[in-house]
């Protein structure tokens, strides 16, 4: 497996100045974002997207991925990201998020994303960029692997696949969920996502009792069972990129963190993960220098 970061939580960094942090931990790639409110906005990947794969590479830093909102072909610049992908080099990209918001609305929203996905597919194979779908919990099209897995059933896996998010898929199915899903998305998965979720208990007025929220938090305090993930990813025969995406919410015993914080907390999820999954080329970060 290769290792690249998720450049949001240092997005305040700048490229060079994130590229350099991310380096430093010991990473192969930058999963790097191309949406609004990311490093490089869509109106301006044609300009910035090379400039800043430039920087990475002559850091020693590849880009494997891009993270985008694209949902379909018709938002403004969609083939601007994809053409500017394939120009780079770039073979991977990821979808952006189709909000499930009224019951009883479930089977027509699958009929419009099914359109939706048939002229992204066009284009991913036209380009060569091959599109993603993120497993991600909440009320989302793709909250639901079996979901996903329909949505990809007959495309071709060279255009569109999986991202699995098993953190997001342990909210969803705490118990076995989440295997199940990972058996079911099996080859069509291409990119895997770190990040680790718990739950605490919080008052609801409205339930009139207690309910239960979801925090992403710290790899070791999490509910996702890593050693097990990962094994199960060894049996569909997954050995792509795997991104760390450093994101850390506050509660009773976490924080929500500077950037700085956040460099020091990857440092910890990677020693974690070098423990519990010691066969899976887990990034060592460089020693620090004293000046």
């Amino acid at each position: 497996m290769k290792w690249m970061m998720f450049i949001k939580h240092l997005q305040t960094l700048g490229v060079a100045g994130a590229g350099k942090a991310i380096k430093s931990l010991g990473f192969e790639g930058v999963d790097f974002t191309v949406r609004p409110g990311g490093s490089v906005l869509p109106e301006n990947v044609r300009k910035e997207l090379p400039e800043a794969q430039k920087v990475f590479a002559d850091l020693g830093l590849q880009v494997p991925l891009i993270t985008t909102a694209i949902t379909n072909v018709r938002d403004a610049h969609v083939a601007d990201v994809f053409e500017t992908a394939a120009a780079c080099g770039i073979r991977e990209l990821k979808l952006g998020y189709v909000s499930y918001k009224k019951f009883g609305s479930l089977q027509q929203l699958l009929a419009d994303v099914q359109k939706d996905l048939d002229g992204v597919t066009s284009l991913a194979h036209s380009t060569g960029v091959r599109a993603n779908i993120h497993t991600h919990s909440g009320p989302y099209i793709s909250t639901n692997p079996a979901i996903v897995s329909q949505l990809l059933k007959d495309r071709d896996p060279a255009s569109i696949g999986a991202y699995a998010d098993p953190g997001h898929m342990t909210v969803e199915g705490s118990r076995d969920g989440w295997r199940q899903g990972l058996d079911l998305l099996g080859p069509r998965i291409n990119l895997v996502a770190v990040k680790d979720l718990a739950w605490d208990e919080v008052d609801d007025a409205k339930l009139h009792k207690k309910r239960w929220r979801t925090r992403i938090v710290p790899l070791n305090r999490g509910a996702v069972p890593w050693p097990e993930v990962f094994d199960c990813l060894k049996q569909v025969g997954f050995n792509g990129w795997v991104s760390i995406h450093s994101e850390y919410q506050g509660g009773h015993t976490w924080k929500d963190m500077t950037v700085p914080e956040v460099i020091e907390q990857t440092k910890e999820d990677l020693a974690y993960l070098r423990k519990a999954v010691p066969d899976a080329n887990v990034p060592v970060a460089a020693p620090t220098t004293q000046p």
